[in-house]
C-alpha cells in the first residue's frame, strides 16, 4: 500500500474535480431555477427524497471519473423533472398527492393533548410544549390548536388572550 496516493493522486484528478464541479453546479443552480420555488420549498419526505438524491448524484458527478458530465446533468435533471412531476400531477388529483404527502395531524385541540396523535406521530408532550412556548405560551392551555404540517414542522395558534 503506497501511502502517499491516499494523499495525492497527482493534478488530472483535482483539475477534473474542478472544472466537472463548476460546471455541475452551475447546471445544477440553473436546472433548480427553471424548475421554480416549488423544488426548494420545505421539505415533505418526497421534497428530501429528491434533495438528499441531488446531492448524492452531484458527489459522484464530482468524485468518480467514470461519470461524464453529461450523464451526470441528465440525472440532475432527470431528479428535478420527477419533482417537478410529481407535484404537477399532486395538484391536479388530490388521491395522488394523499398517495403522496402526508396530512397534517391535529396534536392540541382547545388546550386538550390528542394523546393517539402524539403516539402516531411519535411526538412528545415537551416537544408540544416547547413548540407553545417559542410562540410566547407557557402551558398547553394557553394553545387553542397545535398542528404537525406535512413538511414535519409544527404549528402553534394561541388562545386570545
Amino acid at each position: 500500500m503506497d501511502l502517499s496516493s491516499m494523499f495525492f493522486q497527482g493534478w488530472e484528478g483535482i483539475v477534473r474535480t474542478l472544472i466537472v464541479g463548476v460546471l455541475a453546479y452551475v447546471g445544477l443552480v440553473a436546472f433548480l431555477r427553471v424548475s421554480g420555488k416549488r423544488t426548494l420549498a420545505k421539505l415533505n419526505a418526497f421534497d428530501l427524497v429528491v434533495t438528499v438524491a441531488l446531492g448524492s448524484t452531484l458527489a459522484a458527478i464530482l468524485l468518480q471519473e467514470d461519470i461524464a458530465l453529461a450523464e451526470g446533468a441528465t440525472a440532475l435533471a432527470l431528479l428535478i423533472f420527477m419533482q417537478y412531476l410529481v407535484a404537477f400531477v399532486s395538484v391536479r388529483w388530490p388521491g395522488f398527492a394523499r398517495v403522496v404527502r402526508s396530512e397534517a395531524t391535529l396534536l392540541v385541540r382547545d388546550g386538550d393533548l390528542c394523546h393517539a396523535a402524539l403516539r402516531r406521530e411519535r411526538l412528545t408532550e415537551e416537544e408540544i410544549l416547547s413548540a407553545i412556548r417559542s410562540q410566547g405560551g407557557h402551558a398547553i392551555d394557553d394553545a387553542e390548536t397545535v398542528i404537525l404540517e406535512s413538511d414535519g414542522t409544527v404549528s402553534v395558534a394561541l388562545k386570545p388572550s
